[in-house]
């Protein structure tokens, strides 16, 4: 198997291969899930990703992972990953998590887990993690994607750059102009 990956000289779901004489072991390690991410930032939170990007050996295998650090109120804002499901598992702490389901119901499932729980959010479906317990809270997620890609769903709306108009945005929310402005100035 190996043999028939690294042969490949283009990239059949990912980046070029290695050349199989160059391969190392540090080609499928990475050191770090151990460590804390820093949660001292607005959001409450830090994710540690494990991505082909970190792990060359993980090129064309369909998976990545990363551990989510939370403080006490943290929450990993509503986003996507536009190539993976994703199953979350919480190791310490309690996270309330969610997805919202496609048109025409938008139906929010939700449920709070506690250290031991699993809980899966389908591909591409906005979905987020919120800490409500009194201490830490500390989960891993897996996807099933190499580079499962992430899109924060506020920060799309009102960070892209270009700006979107402000009509488009006060339509989409149904608020007038003066609203959407200032909503979109938040967003540098």
């Amino acid at each position: 198997m190996l043999n028939r990956f690294f042969n490949n000289a283009v990239p059949m779901n990912g980046f070029a291969c290695k050349p199989p004489q160059s391969v190392t072991p540090n080609d499928f390690t990475f050191s770090g899930l151990n460590k804390p991410g820093d949660t001292a930032n607005p959001a409450g939170f830090k994710v540690t990703l494990v991505t082909v990007d970190q792990i060359p050996g993980l090129n064309t295998q369909g998976l990545s992972m990363g551990r989510l650090d939370f403080g006490p109120g943290g929450v990993n804002a509503p986003h996507i990953h536009p190539r993976a499901s994703e199953m979350l598992i919480v190791m310490e702490g309690s996270l309330e998590v969610g997805f919202v389901t496609t048109l025409p119901e938008t139906k929010l499932i939700t449920k709070v887990l506690q250290a031991g729980e699993a809980f899966v959010f389908p591909q591409a479906l906005t979905h987020y993690q919120r800490n409500v317990g009194k201490g830490p809270a500390v989960a891993i997620s897996a996807l099933d994607s190499q580079n499962p890609g992430t899109q924060r769903v506020v920060a799309a709306v009102l960070g892209s750059n270009p700006k979107l108009p402000v009509e488009v945005v006060a339509k989409a929310l149904q608020a007038d102009n003066n609203v959407a402005a200032q909503l979109l100035s938040k967003f540098k």
